[in-house]
Order: structure tokens, then C-alpha cells, then sequence
């Protein structure tokens, strides 16, 4: 018998950058919101869609908003 995946964990920053991305706000302005780099709001929309196995930010924003995480 298949046990059920296990949905993957999102940490509270990759959340809040798809939060911001998905708003529509643009990755230098999520930098600035947040007072990160730039690289590093790539970095984390990038690990939330290695995480939830989605090729762009579109997709892993979609995957959380289904799974009522935003």
C-alpha cells in the first residue's frame, strides 16, 4: 500500500517572498521590502520551487495558494 507524500514544508521566508511575488511586486522591490539582496529573493522563490518540484515561481506560488498558504 502507497503511504501518502508528505506535503513539503515551506519556511516562513520562501512564504513571504511568493506572498510578495505573488502581490506582484518585483524581485528588486521584494529585496528592498525585506532588506535583503536581491540574489537572496531569487534564492528563496527558487528553494520554495525546488521544494514543492514546480519550475518557475508561477507554479510554486499557484502550489501554495492551493494549499491555502497564501
Amino acid at each position: 500500500m502507497d503511504q501518502p507524500r508528505a506535503r513539503p514544508h515551506l519556511g516562513d521566508d520562501e512564504l513571504v517572498v511568493l506572498r510578495l511575488l505573488a502581490e506582484g511586486e518585483t524581485v528588486d522591490v521584494a529585496a528592498r521590502r525585506l532588506g535583503v539582496s536581491e540574489r537572496t529573493v531569487r534564492r528563496k522563490a527558487r528553494s520554495a520551487c525546488d521544494k514543492v518540484g514546480c519550475e518557475t515561481t508561477i507554479e510554486a506560488i499557484v502550489w501554495a495558494v492551493r494549499h491555502e498558504l497564501l
